[in-house]
This record gives C-alpha cells, structure tokens and sequence, in this order.
C-alpha cells in the first residue's frame, strides 16, 4: 500500500529516561518511531533533576530520526503534539535554563515528577485546607507543582528571584516548538490548581496562592497568560524550532498534555473485534490504565466527582467538556524493578536470561506459568506486599506511606524470587482495584480497564489486573499509544479533525481483551481484605512510635 505524504501527523512524548518521537497516518496507523535516552540525576535520596537543554536535544534527535524512518518528506507534516511528564522546567528572564538543583549548575533546571524534595511544602499546604484542594482529592501531592514552587522559594532564594518562566515540562516543549507561553489546560488544572470550570476559560484562585505566600509567581507572567484547551492549536512552528526538529516551518503546534492523558486519549476509544457501536459509548465505565515506572489512572465524567485521595475532579483535563478523576501509583515498575533486582537469587536469574536471550520478567513469568494455579496460589498465600515504597498517591493519598512485606522466609532460591515478584505484582493489582473501588463508590461504573505503557505489555500483570478488579482488560496493540494520543491532538490542532473526541473515535486501534479468571475470586479477595488491613497497621505502628518518642 502506497503511503500517504500529506496530512502527516508527529507525536513526541517525554518519559522519564527518554524521548520518543512517531510519525503517523491520519487514520493513526504508525509509520516509524525513534527513541534518544536522556539522563536522569539523582543527587540525593527523595530529589531527581534533568536538564530541559538535554531533552530539548533529544527531541530534536527523535524527530529527525522517526520522519527519516517513515520515509516521507517533512512537508507532509502537517502537525505536532508534545506530552511529556509533569516535571517543573525553571527558565530565566532570557529564557535560558536557571538552576532547581542545590548543586546550583544551572543546567539541571528540571524537578522531575517523582522527585519528593517537597514532602515538608505539600503538608503545610494541605494543612491550610483551603477550598481548592477539594479539586485535587483534597491533597496535594509533593509531585504536583505548588510544593516544589514553595521548595524552590524557601531554599533557592536566589532562583525565585531571577526566574522568568515556571513551566510545566509539556508547555516547556510547546514553547520551545512556537515560541508562544501558551499552557495546557491539562498541565494547569492537574498539577498548578487551575480551576477550568471556572468563567469563560478558567481561572486561578489567587487567595489561595496568596495563603501560601506564592502569588508572586504571577509577576511579570512567570506562569503564563494564556491557558489553551485540549486540541486548539497553541502557535505555528518557528524557523529556529523547524530547523532543530527537520520540520517544515509554520505547522501547528498543539497545546501540550501529560505523558498519561496522552494514553489516556490513545486508548479510551479502543473497541474489541465484533464490537458495532462507536468506542466512545459509556466513558464512565471504562478506566485508562497507563502502567510505566509509575502508574496513572484515569477516568472521565460528564459530572464533577470528589474522591477523596483520588486527584481531580478536573475539567477539561483530559477530554474537552469532561470532567476527569486521576489516580495512581507513585511506583509501580519501578517497584517491581526494585523488588526483584534486591533478591538474592536476582543475579543467577538474570545471568540465565542472558544466555538465552529473555527478560528477566520472561523467565519469571515462564517459571510461574509452570505451577499450577490452584498449588500458585496456596504458594503465595501467605505472602503479602504493600506497594507503597514511594508513598501512597491514591486513594491513600499518604507520601509518607512505606512498602511492606509479610511472609518472608530464608529461602533464596530463584523460586522465592518468582513468588515474591508474583506478590508484588498482585499487590499493584490490589491498588488498582481499590482505586476503582472508590471511584465506583463515588458514581463511576468500572467495567473495563484500557491499558498501555510498558506494564501492559506483562501477561501476568495484565491477568493479575483483571482477576483481582474483575474488569476485562482492553489493550492496544498500538505499537506507541501513548504517542497516538498526541498524534491525535496534532491532527485536531491541524485541522485534520473537528474535535478530541472525533480524532479518539477515528485513530483508535481494535483492541486485544483480558479476560478474569472468576473462579479466584474467594481466594483474590482474602489477598484484598489483607491488602487493606496492612495499610491499617502501618497507621498503628507509627502512631506507637511518634507516641514512644
């Protein structure tokens, strides 16, 4: 089949270690993909810093290299959508990079997502209790932005002062591309407490910034001026841009959006094979599930729903006119990475992955499918694990949770190593399913869980999910959903589509289905009432020792 060369659309997401960069049709069929690795500094424990230059490079890099994958020329583009994580880029008056970092190099001018430096800033901030926080499930986060803003004034004085621009990492991209401030109403309303349902277009509650002595990052615009919603078109690629990323000058650059909206927007519209009806019917029963280092999960509404310890109700934050509640895992393969890689039994594993060219999570996964389900899970019934090595996002909503686990014994044998990796992966289902809980009890209909990220891609966490939510589990068999997802925006910004929804329903892959195995049922949920129980537990020991102190 001949392709297309018009009406080419780019997507870039920046993850956490990397850039990746598509090219696809308008129909969302993938023509080619590139990834470009970037660093990630660790300084201390609990603060992560990257450098914008750096990811600017690297997106210039994977452009370039997926158009020349896709053999098409670069005047068939005809736009470009950035997602990225929401890391806080600091820029100065000359829009150069400004140091975030106590080493002061200037160069590390990012404070990546997961960085936690701003535990103490999120727990003031939640205890002023003040009105806004009903709109992010009623607590801050040390991953959102107004805790490191806070960090940043109180330990880098000298920062606060000169800085010209605060920027989400996906706005950061976007004004990089076009050279306009424009701020995604995703960005916005997720991390920085924008409320878009307010007035015309949104609004910012300036009494509560002034509360938390911040309302002087709105001088002179260092928080932007102008707020776009999902699929408008922020500006028009700059010659010095089109020069870095081998684009035609002048195409249209989308408004940005969070890496996971992004997958968000890349699978929700997924139909099964047979299906007859559109696959945008029922949002609210379906969960978009983006499993990566950490995990988000998201669902839209058309009315406002508050969870407590669920981030949202935010409208307009993932799809236009809707409202959307977020929850997720502060560390989820990151989580499992870490479990696995600090068995004993972990080197001789891996050395025999090597050798016969498997994943360590193939030969774990071959081992287990070896047992017996009924002997599996007698095996691990007694082994327990609560995920929280990183904090609890959601529902707990308690950055100052810490992982468990219960049933350990001496045995280092890479069998033990394969039943604590099933433990593990079992209690990130169990998260997720009481993440849905919640949602369920607060109006939602969960029935379907659309997944992507590089988690979805495990058989066994994907069968986990779904015996343990009970939910069929939709994956795409898009090679790059969550580029797809800003793919979708460019084709809207472009002019491609009229609508956010009318792009989900148009470039929306069939998807492959999970199906939960029912007759676990009983023993799964003897594994939940544990699940929660440790939390409780946890409570109870750290009352008795800040009692003891």
């Amino acid at each position: 089949m001949e392709l297309r060369n018009e009406g080419l659309l780019v997507g870039v997401d920046v993850g956490t270690a990397g850039v990746r960069a598509a090219v696809f049709e308008p129909d969302g069929r993938l023509l080619a993909s590139e990834a470009t690795p970037i660093d990630v500094f660790h300084p201390q424990e609990n603060y992560v810093e990257q450098s914008s230059r750096q990811i600017w490079e690297a997106t210039a890099q994977s452009v370039r290299a997926a158009v020349h994958g896709a053999g098409v020329k670069s005047s068939g583009i005809a736009g470009i959508g950035f997602d990225a994580t929401c890391s806080l880029v600091a820029l100065d008056h000359d829009n150069r990079p400004i140091t975030v970092s106590l080493s002061r190099d200037p160069d590390r001018n990012v404070i990546v997502w997961m960085d936690h430096r701003a535990e103490a800033q999120a727990d003031r901030i939640n205890g002023t209790r003040h009105a806004v926080l009903r709109y992010v499930g009623g607590k801050l986060s040390p991953e959102q932005q107004p805790p490191k803003l806070k960090w940043i004034k109180e330990n880098l004085p000298q920062t606060w002062a000169n800085a010209g621009k605060f920027l989400d990492l996906a706005d950061y991209l976007v004004f990089q591309a076009c050279g306009d401030d424009v701020r995604s109403q995703c960005t916005v309303v997720c991390k920085w407490t924008y409320l878009g349902h307010e007035g015309a277009g949104g609004a910012w509650d300036m009494s509560f910034f002034k509360q938390i002595d911040l309302d002087d990052l709105f001088q002179a615009g260092r928080a932007g001026k102008r707020v776009a919603p999902l699929g408008s078109r922020a500006g028009s690629l700059t010659a010095a841009a089109a020069n870095d990323l081998g684009l035609a000058e002048g195409i249209a650059v989308a408004a940005g959006i969070i890496d996971a909206h992004a997958g968000g927007i890349g699978v929700l519209g997924m139909r099964a094979a047979g299906d007859t009806d559109s696959g945008l019917n029922r949002l609210d029963g379906r969960l978009a599930l983006i499993a990566g280092t950490s995990s988000c999960h998201m669902a839209v509404s058309s009315e406002a729903r508050f969870i407590n310890g669920v981030w949202g109700p935010y409208f307009g934050a993932m799809i236009p006119g809707m409202w959307l509640n977020e929850g997720g895992q502060s560390a989820a393969g990151a989580l499992i990475d870490h479990v696995i890689e600090n068995h004993a039994a972990y080197r001789a594993v891996s050395r025999g992955a090597s050798e016969s060219g498997r994943t360590v999570y193939q030969v774990l996964n071959d081992d287990l499918s070896q047992i017996a389900p009924a002997e599996l899970d007698e095996a691990i019934a007694e082994a327990h694990v609560l995920p929280y090595f990183h904090g609890n996002r959601s529902p707990r909503a308690d950055s100052h949770a810490r992982g468990m686990i219960s049933g350990l014994t001496l045995d280092s044998s890479p069998r033990s190593l394969a039943l604590l990796y099933l433990a593990t992966v079992q209690a990130l289902a169990h998260g997720t399913r009481h993440i849905v809980d919640e949602m369920n009890k607060a109006g939602y209909a969960i029935e379907r869980i659309h997944a992507c990220g590089g988690g979805s891609k495990n058989p066994l966490l994907m069968q986990e999910h779904a015996d343990v939510t009970g939910c069929e589990i939709y994956l795409s068999p898009a090679a790059e959903p969550v580029l797809l997802g800003s793919a979708m925006l460019a084709a809207v910004a472009s002019g491609i589509y009229p609508s956010v929804l009318t792009a989900i329903d148009s470039m929306s892959p069939e998807a492959e289905v999970v199906r939960p195995n029912r007759s676990r049922k009983p023993f799964l949920e003897a594994k939940h009432r544990v699940f929660l129980r440790m939390y409780e537990h946890q409570l109870e020991y750290r009352r008795m020792m800040e009692s003891d102190a």
